[in-house]
């Protein structure tokens, strides 16, 4: 990827063009509609996320997570909500929030870099793509809609294609960190021993990053500042926000709360910060894969399969449910005997969210978003 920076009314905010797809000649009618991609890095698990409290093998399974949900909000007869997504909650009982169970891309191992490769490029295995489901979504979009962002140090996989995207990277840390960190890159770019373990490092530390800190308000900060640059005529009518930290492999009970209360933030802030406009935006939540149904030695969860996915916004065709073909927790229905099994493909959940906010052909999106399906 050949990455190129213009100045623009906010520093650091930068161009890039990458990947080669086609250029498709769909016509859309011109719509101030907006669209927010979040992607939880780190195996995000929706079964504490939106907690089958009515299977009768969850409490069992669960043990000390099972009561994780206590004071959440009660969804129907057999899903809970995290308690630490009150205000998600919120937006559940307006019919602004829709969430998507047992569902998964169409990987089956339990790689975190792999089973995100497979959710942004949309490709039917790992690295099959050099471009993004979002990127190519683009495509379907007029000119005029099609400025996209993401609040990211380099474009995202799921960002890329052929038309021009942005980056806005805030940092906590002085520049000569990142730029140090950029040198090294470079440095290290054709060395086949350094390589490999120096991008391994950079991704280990991305997925190590969370919005939970300061009691959510990592999250509020993020969320403000993306309404930020979506509001304005002029701003991104499309945006990717990255998060990690989700890879709860020991002490999840506390540290899955603090992500969440961080993601509630985020929504809220954004949801606040869009204001009016709140109406005409999707926001969709998604990760690479669940966890284990099952509880490790140390408190947490293991790399699973299916997991939870998020519609949120003021224009959702199914507001206020829980759409799921249920499998069951008992270990027979488990998918290998320890996951969730996936009972439905994301990539139809997120195609099916984006026909309809822009009022697009199902089957048009379908092959444009996930052509290798």
């Amino acid at each position: 990827m050949i990455l190129s920076r213009r100045s623009v009314i906010l520093s650091s905010l930068g161009v890039a063009a990458a990947g080669a797809i086609p250029n498709f000649a769909y016509a859309a009618a011109t719509t101030p509609k907006r669209l927010v991609f979040i992607i939880q890095r780190g195996a995000a698990d929706g079964l504490a996320i939106v907690a089958p409290t009515g299977d009768p093998a969850f409490a069992s399974a669960r043990r000390a997570l099972a009561d994780e949900t206590a004071g959440g909000t009660k969804l129907d007869g057999m899903f809970t909500l995290h308690p630490a997504l009150a205000a998600t909650g919120g937006l559940y009982a307006g019919r602004q929030a829709h969430f998507a169970h047992a569902v998964a891309t169409a990987y089956r191992d339990r790689s975190h870099f792999d089973g995100q490769n497979m959710l942004e490029g949309g490709g039917s295995r790992p690295y099959g793509r050099d471009d993004g489901w979002v990127g190519r979504l683009l495509t379907l979009l007029p000119p005029a809609e099609r400025d996209a962002l993401a609040i990211a140090p380099a474009v995202p996989l799921a960002l890329r294609g052929t038309l021009q995207v942005g980056t806005y990277a805030p940092s906590r840390l002085p520049q000569a960190d990142s730029d140090l960190i950029a040198r090294l890159s470079g440095l290290y770019a054709d060395d086949p021993l350094l390589h490999p373990l120096w991008d391994s490092a950079v991704k280990t530390q991305e997925l190590a990053g969370d919005i939970g800190g300061n009691n959510g308000r990592n999250g509020a900060d993020l969320g403000k500042l993306a309404a930020s640059l979506m509001l304005p005529a002029d701003g991104a009518r499309v945006m990717m926000v990255e998060t990690g930290g989700w890879d709860t492999h020991s002490g999840q009970r506390g540290r899955i709360a603090a992500q969440l209360r961080g993601l509630d933030q985020l929504v809220g802030a954004l949801q606040t910060g869009l204001g009016p406009v709140w109406t005409d935006t999707l926001v969709i939540v998604a990760t690479e894969f669940g966890r284990t149904v099952e509880v490790n030695g140390t408190g947490g969860t293991d790399h699973g399969t299916a997991s939870t996915a998020m519609l949120l916004g003021g224009g959702l065709a199914q507001g206020g449910m829980v759409s799921a073909d249920w499998p069951g927790l008992a270990t027979a229905a488990r998918f290998d005997g320890r996951d969730l099994r996936p009972t439905r493909s994301l990539e139809s959940v997120i195609a099916g969210a984006v026909a309809h906010h822009y009022a697009l052909d199902p089957k048009q999106v379908m092959t444009t978003l996930y052509p290798d399906a």
